[in-house]
């Protein structure tokens, strides 16, 4: 074959095979509208079932966002380990490693040494309590307990603890040490600086009280519209009596009761009385006036509003 010829004849497959390339490809496209065309039709489920299994792949784009690391656990304190910690080894003895309290003692912080009692010692241990814990850095505290005896003596120990990333791993690392005992905070001047005399409010609240502790009448009688408190049931004390009532505002003083919708905070101490002797008690209260009486709208001593048997 001469060289013209081939030339022609390879000139004339070049754009056969790129036609045929082209064709191939816009068969693709009109497939894949087809498909596309056809899902809109049948409904947004098809619709994404078409695209995600067309032809054309798309490749997504990567995202910014950094993947979220679970972070440490918050509030692990170690409070009440490390007071179950200082109990049983308090209790232990170097004499009788196999005793229960040891066992406990030595699986909590494996590295400390038991207490060598001597045999006349009195264990007279009453109460263990954890009064104050530190965190010291990521994953290390030191926790604060008071042991009280049964003949009155009172010693703090603090107790190093290490916990785990989660906080829900904790080791003793070493031994107690006894330390003094927390100071005495400041405490702010009373804001219940208004001496309230025998009257209507004073009566108010001792009624209230009285039926709230004792169960002498109801309390709703007592409470503000939309108020909700239930008596203490079963009811702790069998009578009730006001030492003193003091409070925030002026008016609570005054003689006469005040006009509607009034609100005064007053502090009520009382003596309760049981079989077992007399108990001074402390309360908050808020009253408000309303069609010339004092009603309770809202106990504050530590309780919530609603509960039910306390």
């Amino acid at each position: 074959m001469s060289p013209g010829k081939q030339a022609s004849k390879g000139e004339a497959g070049a754009p056969t095979a790129a036609g045929a390339r082209l064709e191939r490809m816009c068969r693709r496209v009109r497939l894949s509208r087809l498909a596309v065309c056809t899902a809109i039709a049948a409904g947004p489920i098809a619709l994404g079932i078409a695209v995600l299994s067309g032809p054309a792949t798309v490749a997504a784009a990567p995202s910014t966002k950094p993947a979220a690391v679970p972070a440490a656990a918050v509030g692990a304190d170690p409070a009440g380990y490390a007071q179950l910690f200082v109990g049983a080894w308090l209790r232990s003895n170097a004499g009788d490693a196999e005793s229960a309290q040891a066992r406990l003692a030595q699986s909590m912080a494996a590295d400390v040494d038991l207490p060598d009692r001597a045999a006349a010692a009195h264990a007279a241990l009453q109460s263990v309590t954890a009064v104050r814990s530190a965190q010291l850095e990521a994953g290390a505290w030191s926790v604060t307990v008071a042991a009280q005896y049964a003949d009155g003596r009172l010693r703090y120990y603090a107790v190093p603890v290490a916990t785990d990333r989660r906080g829900t791993s904790f080791t003793v690392t070493g031994a107690p040490a006894v330390v003094a005992g927390p100071a005495r905070a400041e405490v702010p001047k009373s804001p219940y600086g208004v001496t309230v005399p025998d009257g209507a409010l004073s009566s108010a609240v001792a009624e209230f009280l009285s039926a709230y502790l004792t169960g002498a009448g109801e309390v709703d009688r007592y409470l503000s519209p939309g108020v909700n408190l239930t008596a203490v049931s079963p009811a702790p004390y069998t009578a009730l009596s006001v030492q003193q009532v003091s409070a925030v505002e002026q008016a609570a003083a005054d003689g006469q009761v005040p006009a509607d919708g009034t609100t005064v905070r007053v502090r009520v101490v009382v003596e309760a009385r049981d079989a077992d002797g007399r108990w001074p008690l402390a309360y908050e209260l808020a009253l408000k006036a309303r069609s010339g009486r004092w009603e309770v709208a809202g106990l504050k001593s530590g309780t919530v509003q609603g509960g039910g048997a306390r």
